[in-house]
C-alpha cells in the first residue's frame, strides 16, 4: 500500500504573498552562506519610503531587530498597528522620508516574505521548515546587499539599526566599507553574550518542547507551536525591560482583582501582560523563524571572524559612526558600545557615542526617546551635510 501524502497545509499569506515590494532572485544566483550552502532561489521583501534623489545619495538602510520585519514606517499588514519605528522614520522624523529614501527589508529567515522556513521550497512544493540553512547575520546583511544590488545604488548613505539591527549595520561596515557611508548601530554588541545565548535557548527550548512543533514540520499538520512560542516570547520580553520600568510600569498591582485567588491563574499585573505579549505575537510570527533568528544571533561575533581583534574588522571603514547605548539596558550593557567605540578608535575611524540616561531598558531604542532622536537627527544632519545630500536632490 502506497504513503498517503499529507496535504498541503497553507501557511501565513504573508510568507509567499507578501504585502510588500519582493526581488525574486533566481537559483542561478544563489546566496553563498556561512555553513557552505549555496542557497537559492531566493525572495526578499522590503518596503521603501521616500525617493531616490538624482545621484542616488540619499538612502538609508534601516536594519530590523529579532521580531521585527519591513513594516517600520508603515500600517502592519497583520497587526494594523503603525510601523515599529515610526517615532524614528517619517515626514520630518530623524530618518526624514522628505529627505531620504529608506529601504527596511525583512531578513533572511525571516516570517515576512523573504525567504524563511516558512516559505514554500519550490524543489518540493512545501515549506522549507528545518531544511532551511542555518543562517547568520553576515548570510542576512549578503541579502540585503543583493537587494541594493537590484535597485542600483552603489553606496548607502546610512544604515542603522538596533540590537540585531546593530550587528547587521557592523557588519555591513565590516563587510561592505566602500558602501556605507554613515553608520548608527544602536543597543548592540559585537558578539552575543553567553548570557544572551541561554535566555535565547530557553526559547527556543519552549518552541520545541511544545507538542504541536512536531519536528518543525507542523506546517504539514494545521497546527502551531503556540503556547511554546507565547513563553518565549514572554522569556525574551522581561530581557527588553528594565527592573524599574517594570517597578514603574506594573509593581506588585493585582490585575483586575482586589485580593490574591491563591490559584495560578494571572494575579498580578506583569503576569497578565506577558500573558498578553506572548498570545498577541503568535498571531504575526513563525516558531521556525524564532529559532533561526535567534541562532543567527547567538553565532554572532564580529571579532572572530578578523581573529579575535575586533579593530581589524573596521580597518577598512571610512564610514562615519555614531553609537548609542541606554543606561539601563542590561541585554546589551553600555559596555558593549564602548568596546565597538574603542575598536573603531584603534582603525581609525570616525566615531562619536552617547549614552543615553533612561530607566526604558533595551525596549528605549523602539520608544519615544527624546536624546535618541535628537542624537540620530543630528549626526544624519551633518553626514548630511558633508555628503552634499541636499544639492543631489532631484
Amino acid at each position: 500500500m502506497s504513503a498517503v501524502t499529507p496535504p498541503r497545509i497553507e501557511v501565513s499569506g504573508e510568507a509567499d504573498q507578501p504585502h510588500s515590494q519582493v526581488v525574486r532572485l533566481e537559483a542561478s544566483n544563489a546566496l553563498a552562506m556561512d555553513c557552505g550552502a549555496a542557497f537559492g532561489p531566493l525572495t526578499i521583501a522590503y518596503q521603501t519610503y521616500g525617493a531616490l534623489n538624482r545621484n542616488r545619495s540619499n538612502a538609508i538602510l534601516v536594519c530590523h531587530a529579532l521580531t521585527g520585519d519591513q513594516h517600520v514606517a508603515n500600517v502592519h499588514p497583520v497587526t494594523g498597528k503603525a510601523g515599529w519605528w515610526s517615532t524614528m522614520v517619517g515626514p520630518g522624523r530623524p530618518i526624514d522620508t522628505d529627505r531620504y529614501f529608506v529601504i527596511c527589508s525583512n531578513v533572511l529567515g525571516g516570517c515576512m516574505g523573504t525567504t524563511g522556513p516558512a516559505s514554500t521550497n519550490p524543489a518540493t512544493g512545501r515549506p522549507y521548515g528545518l531544511d532551511m540553512p542555518v543562517v547568520t547575520i553576515r548570510d542576512m546583511v549578503r541579502a540585503q546587499a543583493m537587494l541594493i544590488d537590484h535597485l542600483g545604488i552603489e553606496q548607502l548613505f546610512c544604515v542603522v539599526g538596533g540590537s540585531m539591527g546593530g550587528m547587521q549595520v557592523l557588519q555591513w561596515a565590516a563587510s561592505y566599507p566602500d558602501r556605507v557611508y554613515a553608520a548608527i548601530p544602536i543597543a548592540t554588541a559585537p558578539r552575543h553574550s553567553s548570557q544572551n545565548i541561554a535566555f535565547h535557548e530557553v526559547g527556543r527550548q519552549a518552541i520545541m518542547a511544545d507538542p504541536n512543533w512536531l519536528g518543525g514540520r507542523y506546517y504539514d499538520h494545521g497546527s502551531k507551536p503556540e503556547k511554546g512560542l507565547a513563553v518565549a516570547r514572554m522569556a525574551a520580553h522581561i530581557t527588553y525591560m528594565s527592573d524599574d520600568s517594570l517597578h514603574r510600569k506594573f509593581g506588585r498591582k493585582l490585575q483586575g482583582r482586589s485580593a490574591p485567588t491563591f490559584s495560578f491563574d494571572a494575579d498580578f499585573q506583569i503576569e497578565s501582560y506577558l500573558r498578553y505579549q506572548g498570545s498577541t505575537f503568535v498571531e504575526r510570527f513563525d516558531a521556525n523563524s524564532y529559532l533561526y533568528v535567534t541562532r543567527a544571533m547567538d553565532y554572532f561575533d564580529l571579532a572572530e571572524d578578523y581573529g579575535g581583534v575586533l579593530a581589524k574588522a573596521f580597518q577598512k571603514s571610512r564610514s562615519r559612526f555614531c553609537l548609542v547605548s541606554f543606561s539601563s539596558d542590561w541585554l546589551f550593557p553600555t559596555a558593549e558600545s564602548r568596546s565597538i567605540v574603542h575598536a573603531l578608535n584603534a582603525s581609525g575611524a570616525s566615531v562619536s557615542f552617547v549614552e543615553i540616561d533612561t530607566d526604558k531598558g533595551h525596549d528605549a531604542f523602539l520608544l519615544d526617546v527624546p536624546e535618541l532622536l535628537a542624537t540620530t537627527s543630528g549626526f544624519l544632519e551633518a553626514a548630511a551635510r558633508a555628503r552634499g545630500i541636499d544639492g543631489d536632490r532631484q
